[in-house]
């Protein structure tokens, strides 16, 4: 009897191990592809640049949604696509949403109104992405180059090609946001809300409201 539970015990514990282990490599592996996003740059022409939000102080875009303004606007300039999205929407007791503030700072800069959208819905990645999809195909527009952090790129585009997109990534290079020494807490953080996503298939909450 002792020996049958001590192989049995052997048997338990040489489970939990594997478990673990392949536990470990799934997180390391998507890990590595967040990591891996974070440096892409791809700039072939498609239909819209999709530009996710992120704070606004009554109207003025904060210093890292500004930074992938700036960012959509270089690609908007080298005629990577013809038309501008910016998404996000508003929280409790603002006036403005990130969408239409993104949208008033691009005006401003120079892109024509008739080039610009701004979907104002959604306080997550997964709720603003989704709306911007749905916009986007309300016009017959389907490929788009997703604009954001680095560290976001891989989650973000991940939601957007589930929600039947053609997509393209071109991170931010400069910004608060794309500084190297906020990586490994930005990698954990996205590595984590990946996961989530990928098991419940919904908004993780595990960062800002628009990322």
């Amino acid at each position: 009897m002792d020996g049958r539970r001590q192989t049995a015990g052997r048997m338990i514990g040489r489970y939990l191990a594997g478990s673990v282990l392949v536990a470990a490599l799934v997180v390391a592996g998507v890990a590595v592809r967040v990591t891996a996003t974070a440096g892409v740059d791809q700039r072939e022409p498609v239909d819209a640049i999709l530009v996710l939000g992120a704070a606004q102080y009554d109207g003025d875009p904060s210093s890292i949604f500004r930074a992938r303004l700036d960012h959509a606007l270089t690609l908007f300039r080298e005629g990577v696509a013809p038309r501008i999205v910016t998404v996000g929407g508003s929280q409790a007791g603002d006036t403005f949403t990130e969408a239409s503030s993104g949208r008033t700072y691009l005006l401003e800069q120079g892109v024509p109104a008739d080039a610009v959208d701004a979907v104002g819905e959604g306080n997550d990645t997964l709720v603003s992405l989704r709306a911007g999809a749905d916009a986007l195909r309300s016009r017959g527009l389907d490929s788009v180059v997703l604009v954001t952090d680095p560290w976001h790129a891989h989650r973000s585009s991940v939601m957007a090609r589930d929600l039947g997109l053609t997509v393209e990534v071109s991170s931010v290079d400069r910004g608060p946001a794309a500084g190297t020494s906020i990586a490994p807490r930005y990698v954990l953080r996205e590595t984590l809300g990946t996961l989530y996503y990928t098991l419940v298939g919904g908004s993780s909450g595990l960062g800002y409201e628009v990322l």
